[in-house]
């Protein structure tokens, strides 16, 4: 049907039926995002963070298999920003990181107990409500599939851009980050298909550090690394304006938008 309309109506008609179809979704969806007593705990919690890092910089850390040729414990005292199930990594590193975050459905379903039992700050998205109940160290974040745009503020709706890194950015830029360094941001997947298309891992990872990331029987989404471009190239813009800056230190990534630098130059 979809298809079809794209065929028949012009572009700028289908995009504005597209819009208003989202703008309606999301007009239905705040009352209870805004005012429900959980979000209105975690806005609360997540005004009280804003701008409290100020002047300083963050590391986001990435989850892809260039992680294993990048010396983690170098992070020691520094922030860090974790996503999904980084904190498989937690072990090895000998620390966890300052907080993880995690946004996709499957991975909150599937790793509830896991994200419930850390013992940092975790931010999942409203959605996840329905696998992840209220804990004391957990926030909820009101993000969406729609109405593409980069908020600085991580306490009302954030878009996610096709990748929980995105919504990192975001809420590194709330904190009040001025330079935001990501690691193991490959921006590469062996594991190739329709984006966005849920599948059944059938054995290790290759995709990822640990092969037991989505390891056999996990159920992950193809990445959608077109759309994640144009997220990043969203938070590269927001950050300039503000005087504020992302750098990409991940060992041999493939990602294009952000500056290049050495990671090892980092620690000097």
């Amino acid at each position: 049907m979809r298809e079809t309309a794209r065929k028949i109506l012009p572009e700028p008609l289908v995009n504005t039926l597209r819009d208003a179809r989202d703008g309606a979704k999301m007009l239905a969806a705040w009352p209870e995002a805004t005012y429900h007593p959980w979000r209105r705990d975690s806005i609360r919690k997540l005004n009280a963070l804003r701008d409290t890092h100020k002047g300083e910089r963050c590391f986001i850390i990435g989850n892809g298999p260039s992680l294993k040729n990048t010396d983690l414990k170098k992070l020691s005292g520094e922030f860090t920003i974790g996503m999904n199930r980084f904190y498989l990594a937690f072990p090895d590193m000998g620390f966890p990181t300052s907080i993880l975050l995690t946004v996709n459905d499957l991975v909150i379903e599937q790793c509830a107990e896991d994200l419930r039992s850390l013992p940092i700050p975790v931010f999942v998205s409203w959605r996840g409500r329905k696998w992840i109940q209220p804990a004391e160290n957990l926030s909820y974040l009101y993000t969406t599939y729609d109405l593409p745009r980069f908020s600085g503020n991580a306490a009302g709706r954030l878009w996610e851009g096709a990748t929980v890194t995105f919504v990192a950015m975001q809420m590194a830029f709330h904190l009040g980050f001025t330079q935001v360094i990501l690691i193991g941001v490959d921006h590469s997947f062996a594991s190739q298909g329709k984006p966005n298309t849920t599948i059944i891992s059938e054995g290790d990872d290759p995709n990822h550090f640990n092969p037991a990331y989505f390891g056999k029987g996990f159920r992950w989404q193809l990445p959608d690394l077109q759309t994640s471009e144009i997220a990043y190239t969203m938070a590269r813009e927001a950050y300039k304006k503000a005087g504020r800056e992302i750098i990409d230190a991940t060992v041999e990534g493939k990602l294009t938008v952000f500056p290049k630098v050495h990671y090892e130059s980092l620690f000097k």
